[in-house]
């Protein structure tokens, strides 16, 4: 047989190693991409809507199962406008123990025992299979209201009870003009009112900042191909759909840098207030300023941490010196609501606060160890911190979320605390009394019960 032309004989070996390179490529990022399937929109529509009933109530049921979802306020506490704050332990205890029991136990032996409360283990995601940004009610009528921008997904709904997530529209506080308190004026901020609420009180290269704040960009579930979680082919999501008015409205998500998908932390939506003093970002916390997070984050949370999935659903990369710079602008002028019982070094004043207060805060300082990650005025060190929570329980695996280690986890800062249940990197801990249990667990405190209810009360103050 005639032998080919060395350069034709690379060039063939070349074509077949590039094609078999396309084939298994496709191969792996086909087992759950619709488009690569050839699974058409409509049979994807059919298929999820028959199965939603079931996931749905795997997730109410394992809510039910950890948690006292009850409505219960606490007495005269409420967060910045007024939505009350929620009371007590909500994380339900395995069966004959009490808190100060497991708490008397070693790590090894509430392992051993099997005894670790599931409410303290990761949470999963709505429906954690499917994964993606989904949002709360509350935010989705009122986006439809206003822009006639339908951010309903047809596979899932979100999981969480309204009195247990933060109030909504949150107010917006600014660090150049303290003296406008509430500059919202209880609105929700969208395309259709920014520059009616702002024009007078930013300068056009801030309010070109808001503006693209709020502007939907093309996403993994909200997008104009179909490969999307949509009824409708969808202009995408903006920054301030999940942090409604510059703050939190616990919409939720999976990280994009974990694989398998199993061992994807569900994501607590964090509060962009006060973010000029922060110095970590995104979920890996590899991003060293905000500026570096508006500028990534479209291109990894937005489409699950996939660049192919992105370039084919038209992400829009933003140009850092006159989009992302504008941005990044306006979100460092985002404050912390008033703490009318902190001196400007950020300590109770005494004058003001109750003795309940005051014993919270020098439990704080001291015997809870708190301020060691969480030092005044703002309350976080800007680092990051492993709890190793694996040594109190057995890998597990429930509603598709592998419970193991989790890692290092950023040091958020409490100031505000009070208005961003729930709490935690994954919303495992839906209010302050189950924060205080958990890190009195974590850290062997042996926290007495009235020294947990001196430093919850001493933590809505801040």
């Amino acid at each position: 047989m005639r032998q080919l032309p060395r350069r034709r004989r690379w060039l063939t070996a070349g074509a077949a190693s590039i094609a078999a390179c396309v084939l298994s490529i496709a191969a792996l990022s086909g087992q759950d991409d619709p488009l690569l399937k050839g699974e058409p929109l409509t049979e994807v529509i059919a298929r999820t809507q028959k199965e939603k009933p079931a996931f749905a109530k795997r997730q109410q049921d394992l809510l039910n199962a950890r948690y006292d979802l009850a409505d219960r306020a606490a007495t005269g506490v409420t967060m910045t406008r007024g939505k009350v704050v929620q009371d007590g332990v909500r994380v339900k205890l395995p069966a004959n123990m009490s808190w100060e029991q497991l708490a008397a136990l070693s790590p090894e032996e509430i392992k051993k025992r099997n005894a670790w409360p599931a409410g303290f283990l990761p949470l999963p995601h709505p429906h954690h299979e499917a994964g993606g940004m989904i949002f709360p009610k509350l935010l989705i009528d009122e986006t439809i209201r206003q822009t006639a921008r339908d951010l309903t997904r047809f596979d899932l709904d979100f999981d969480l009870p309204d009195h247990l997530i933060p109030e909504f529209p949150a107010p917006v506080f600014l660090v150049t003009r303290p003296d406008l308190g509430d500059v919202s004026k209880g609105e929700l901020i969208t395309l259709d009112n920014f520059e009616r609420l702002f024009k007078e009180i930013l300068n056009p290269k801030q309010l070109e900042g808001l503006r693209l704040l709020v502007t939907p960009f093309p996403q993994q579930q909200f997008n104009l191909t179909d490969d999307r979680r949509s009824l409708k082919a969808h202009q995408g999501v903006g920054c301030f759909d999940c942090h409604a008015n510059g703050h939190t409205n616990a919409a939720t998500h999976t990280v994009g840098d974990i694989r398998p998908n199993e061992f994807r932390h569900r994501i607590d939506t964090p509060s962009l207030r006060g973010v000029g003093v922060q110095r970590l970002f995104g979920s890996q916390r590899a991003l060293k300023s905000v500026e570096d997070f508006t500028e990534f984050e479209q291109r990894a949370a937005y489409f699950d941490g996939d660049h192919t999935r992105a370039a084919r659903k038209g992400v829009n990369p933003l140009e850092r010196g006159s989009q992302v710079h504008f941005m990044g602008e306006f979100q460092n002028l985002l404050d912390f609501p008033p703490a009318p019982k902190l001196t400007v070094l950020g300590r109770l004043d005494a004058a003001t606060t109750s003795e309940a207060e005051r014993r919270g805060e020098a439990l704080f300082f001291g015997k809870a160890q708190c301020s060691t990650c969480h030092p005044a005025p703002y309350y976080t060190d800007n680092l990051m911190h492993n709890l190793r929570t694996e040594r109190f329980y057995n890998t597990i695996t429930v509603n598709g979320r592998t419970a193991a280690a989790d890692g290092p986890i950023k040091t958020f800062p409490l100031r505000g605390i009070k208005d961003s249940p729930p709490y935690l990197h994954d919303d495992r801990l839906l209010t302050l009394d189950d924060t205080v249990e958990f890190f009195n667990l974590v850290l062997g405190l042996k926290l007495l019960p009235p020294e947990k209810r001196d430093l919850v009360a001493f933590l809505r103050a801040l």
